[in-house]
C-alpha cells in the first residue's frame, strides 16, 4: 500500500525530463521510497531542510549533482516546484526563490 504521494509541478516536470537518464532514475527510486515509507524516507542522504518549508531531495550520478526543491502538503503529499542540476556546494538562493515563488503561484 502506498503511504504518500509525490507530485511534480508542471514546470518541474519539464526540468524533470531534461536531466541525465541515471539521475532521473535515482529520483525515481527516491520517489518510490517516499510513496512505500512517507515522510521518514526523506532524511539524509535523500534529503533534507533548505529553507522554511522548502526541502531538497538529493541525487548523484556519473553525469553530475542534482536537486528537486519540494514541499510537503496536506493528505500525505510532497510537491516538486523545481529540479535543477547543482553547481556550486551550497543551493543557490536563486533556485529557493524560485521555489517559494512556484508553491505561491500554484498555491501550495
Amino acid at each position: 500500500m502506498k503511504i504518500w504521494k509525490v507530485e511534480l509541478l508542471e514546470e518541474a516536470l519539464g526540468e524533470f525530463k531534461e536531466l541525465p537518464a541515471e539521475i532521473r532514475a535515482r529520483f525515481q527510486r527516491i520517489f518510490g521510497l517516499v510513496a512505500d515509507m512517507g515522510q521518514d524516507a526523506l532524511c539524509m542522504p535523500h534529503a533534507r531542510r533548505i529553507q522554511g518549508r522548502i526541502w531538497e531531495m538529493r541525487a548523484q550520478g556519473r553525469d553530475g549533482i542534482a536537486r528537486g526543491l519540494y514541499v510537503m502538503v496536506t493528505g500525505r503529499r510532497v510537491v516538486v516546484v523545481r529540479f535543477f542540476v547543482k553547481k556550486t556546494q551550497k543551493t543557490p538562493l536563486n533556485e529557493i526563490h524560485l521555489a517559494l515563488k512556484r508553491c505561491g503561484e500554484n498555491e501550495i
